[in-house]
């Protein structure tokens, strides 16, 4: 049986979707701030949370990153009516596994909660934002969560996450080629790493044969992904 954490400031509508999602065989938690979603999280091992964007105190994107440093293997859904707002973005650069309009599909929002990998982050560094969008989609399908970079720079902030594997593309914006790679595996020294890249030259210059030369076969991408987290 799954165990999955729901949280939002109105204590109806919390209660309503755990309630569904109790019909479909699952144990569900409700905590009605973020304060107190930390320590349920504390307490209990959940194969998901599900998190409103606009609450008192504490928003879904701060409890996102709070929750993920207690639990580093969680996936998260948020549910926002707001999907313009800055904070939104930033949760999505945490490592959410999707996020969700309100009222809340209820068909997609269980598909999701059943493909819900634990343990299934994965560091997208990838400055083309169509294409890290377009490889986020998949990765969310299949159940993964993705945390991304867009830059050299960015690549710092990953250090308080968790991923099982990394999608690395060599030339990225504010350093040579190969520089975000470097740094990813100065973090992460075991951190299984598939390159991306459209720059033979680049992969060349630093040594590595090719694993996806772009344009690739995203399938192939997410069966070698899918090796590496069983």
């Amino acid at each position: 049986m799954k165990r999955f954490l729901v949280v939002d400031d109105n204590a109806a509508f919390a209660e309503n979707l755990a309630e569904i999602l109790r019909d479909g065989g699952a144990e569900v938690s409700v905590a009605e701030s973020g304060a107190a979603a930390l320590e349920l999280a504390r307490a209990a091992r959940f194969d998901a949370l599900v998190t409103d964007m606009r609450m008192p105190v504490m928003s879904g994107a701060r409890l996102v990153h709070e929750i993920l440093r207690v639990d580093p293997g969680l996936p998260a859904i948020v549910v926002t009516a707001y999907t313009g707002e800055s904070d939104l973005r930033a949760a999505r650069e945490e490592g959410l596994l999707s996020v969700l309009p309100k009222p809340v599909p209820l068909e997609r929002l269980t598909d999701l909660l059943g493909k819900a990998r634990r343990d299934g982050l994965v560091a997208l560094v990838e400055d083309d934002p169509a294409l890290a969008d377009n490889l986020a989609e998949a990765l969310c399908e299949r159940g993964f969560s993705a945390v991304m970079a867009h830059s050299v720079a960015e690549t710092e902030r990953l250090g308080g996450v968790r991923p099982f594997a990394a999608l690395v593309d060599l030339r990225l914006p504010g350093g040579p080629d190969g520089a975000a790679l470097q740094r990813l595996r100065e973090k992460f020294p075991a951190l299984p790493i598939l390159i991306m890249s459209a720059h033979r030259d680049a992969l060349a210059q630093i040594g590595l044969a090719p694993v996806f030369p772009k344009p690739f076969d995203t399938a192939g991408l997410l069966l070698e992904l899918e090796k590496l987290w069983r």
